[in-house]
C-alpha cells in the first residue's frame, strides 16, 4: 500500500488509516479479537491507527493497548495517532459539569501522558487537537505542542475539524509545523472541497485525513442522495469486481490532494477487504458523475 510522508517530518502513514473510535462498541472487546483486527490491517499494509482520548468514553485506547502490552513487538509495525481537547461529562471524570474544550498546556500534557500509558507506548507518531477551542490561548497551546515534540513524546502535530483561520492562528505561535487536518469528507459531506478548506490545506502543507468517509453508513441509507448514488456505486463496483463501500473510498483516494480516509468498521471481513479500494481507478468524469448523483444537480 502507498505510504504518505507527512511534510518534512520522518513520519510516514499508510494511505488508508484504521479508525479505532468504535472499538468499544463491538460485542467482543477481548485482546484476541482486537489483535485480529490489528493483524487484518497490518497484513494488507494498513499500518496507521487513529485514536482519541475520548473514544469509547475513554476506553478504546486502553482496549487497543492491551494487545500491544501482550505483544510489544507490534508497536514497531504501526503508527499511532491520538487526539485531545474534548472534555466529556463522564463517569471517568465525575467532577465535570459540562462538556467543553480544553487546550490548556496542563490538559494537553495530561491527556497525552494518559494516552501513552493506555497504549503502552513511549511516543505517538501524531497528536491532533480534536476540535477548535473558542477559549484557546494560541500562544500557550502552541508552546505546549512544541514542547511535546521537543521532549520526544510526539513525532508530529496536527489538528482536526479546523478551518484555515483556526490552524493559521495556532501555527503562528509554533515552531514545529502542523502537518495534518482531519475533517469530515465523504460523498454526502463535500463542503471541504468547495468552501476553501481543502484548498487552504494544500496551500499550507497540511495533509488531509477524512473521518467518516462512508458517512457513518448513511451513504447506504434511504436518504434521497443515497438512493441516487446507489445504482451508480453498484455499477462501478460491478465493473471492478468490488463493493459499493470500496468505490466510495476510492472516490476520496483519487483526489489529487492525497486524502487519507479513516475507516472504522468492526467487521473483520470488511477490514480484510479495505485495501481493495486502492485498486479502483476512477476517472475524472466518473468522479463527477458521483458528485452530481450525490448533489442531485449538475455542477454550475
Amino acid at each position: 500500500m502507498e505510504n504518505v510522508q507527512l511534510g518534512n517530518t520522518a513520519v510516514k502513514f499508510s494511505r488508508l488509516v484504521y479508525g479505532v473510535w468504535r472499538l468499544a462498541d463491538d460485542a467482543d472487546t477481548s485482546v484476541a479479537h482486537v489483535r485480529a483486527k490489528i493483524d487484518a490491517c497490518l497484513e494488507q499494509g494498513i499500518t496507521t491507527f487513529d485514536h482519541a482520548d475520548i473514544y469509547g468514553d475513554y476506553r478504546c485506547e486502553a482496549l487497543f493497548g492491551k494487545a500491544l502490552a501482550e505483544d510489544p513487538s507490534l508497536r514497531a509495525s504501526m503508527q499511532l495517532i491520538s487526539k485531545c481537547d474534548i472534555a466529556l461529562v463522564s463517569d471517568a471524570f465525575p467532577a465535570r459539569r459540562v462538556k467543553h474544550y480544553d487546550t490548556s498546556a496542563a490538559y494537553i500534557r495530561n491527556s497525552l501522558d494518559t494516552s501513552l500509558a493506555n497504549l503502552h507506548s513511549e511516543q505517538l507518531d501524531l497528536l491532533l487537537i480534536h476540535r477548535p477551542d473558542p477559549f484557546m490561548d494560541a500562544a500557550e497551546t502552541g508552546a505546549a505542542l512544541d514542547a511535546l515534540v521537543d521532549s520526544g513524546k510526539v513525532k508530529a502535530l496536527g489538528v482536526s475539524n479546523f478551518m484555515h483561520w483556526d490552524w493559521r492562528l495556532l501555527q503562528q505561535h509554533m515552531k514545529h509545523p502542523l502537518v495534518v487536518n482531519q475533517i469530515e469528507m465523504n460523498l454526502l459531506e463535500r463542503n471541504a472541497f468547495t468552501d476553501g478548506t481543502l484548498a487552504c490545506m494544500q496551500h499550507d502543507g497540511l495533509h488531509a485525513m477524512a473521518w467518516s468517509p462512508l458517512a457513518g453508513g448513511a451513504l447506504f441509507g434511504d436518504s434521497p442522495a443515497a438512493q441516487r448514488l446507489r445504482p451508480l456505486l453498484q455499477a462501478i463496483a460491478a465493473r471492478h469486481n468490488s463493493t459499493e463501500d470500496l468505490v466510495a473510498l476510492a472516490w476520496l483516494l483519487m483526489h489529487p490532494a492525497g486524502i487519507m480516509p479513516v475507516v472504522g468498521t468492526n467487521n473483520i471481513d470488511r477490514i480484510r477487504a479495505l485495501a481493495g479500494a486502492c485498486d479502483i481507478q476512477i476517472d475524472r468524469e466518473t468522479w463527477f458523475e458521483l458528485w452530481i448523483a450525490a448533489s442531485g444537480h449538475d455542477v454550475p
